[in-house]
């Protein structure tokens, strides 16, 4: 049951929540191709750390050719968009995960659906919104498990 996901950052904790909402979900990690939208990464100092920033369509763009060949090798059942951005470079400009988060949309790539990414859910400041966030990622990914497995449509 490959699920593909893409991903912006898979590593630190935003990739650490990741891992224990598919945990969470009852998904094997191993179950799971994750990639990234761009395939650098682009971002500003802020002190001692840096952050990363949003990449404009022209990256988007760039790097679409490498993301189509990874979805032709992966033969995914369904692909998992985390977070607006994502969504937007597969399913176009006009998508708003706010609007339509959850909902399995046909495409040329296969089944897609998007959700909140993790990186969106640590940056929220009330610990109660961070936390109900995550189950709702939670679900989400058990939804789109079991589209992926046949058993329900989302």
């Amino acid at each position: 049951m490959p699920l593909f996901f893409w991903w912006a950052n898979s590593v630190g904790p935003a990739g650490q929540l990741l891992d224990k909402c598919l945990q969470s979900a009852g998904i094997d990690r191993a179950d799971v191709y994750i990639t990234n939208a761009v395939k650098h990464f682009k971002w500003e100092p802020r002190g001692k750390i840096r952050l990363h920033k949003k990449p404009n369509s022209l990256e988007i763009a760039a790097c679409r050719p490498w993301l189509e060949m990874e979805i032709e090798a992966v033969h995914p059942r369904v692909v998992v968009c985390l977070g607006a951005t994502a969504a937007q470079a597969l399913l176009g400009p006009q998508f708003r995960l706010t609007k339509h988060r959850g909902e399995v949309l046909p495409t040329r790539y296969g089944p897609v659906t998007a959700t909140i990414h993790p990186s969106a859910i640590l940056r929220m400041p009330e610990p109660a919104a961070r936390e109900a966030e995550a189950g709702s990622l939670v679900d989400d990914l058990k939804a789109a498990a079991g589209y992926a497995a046949g058993r329900r449509a989302l």
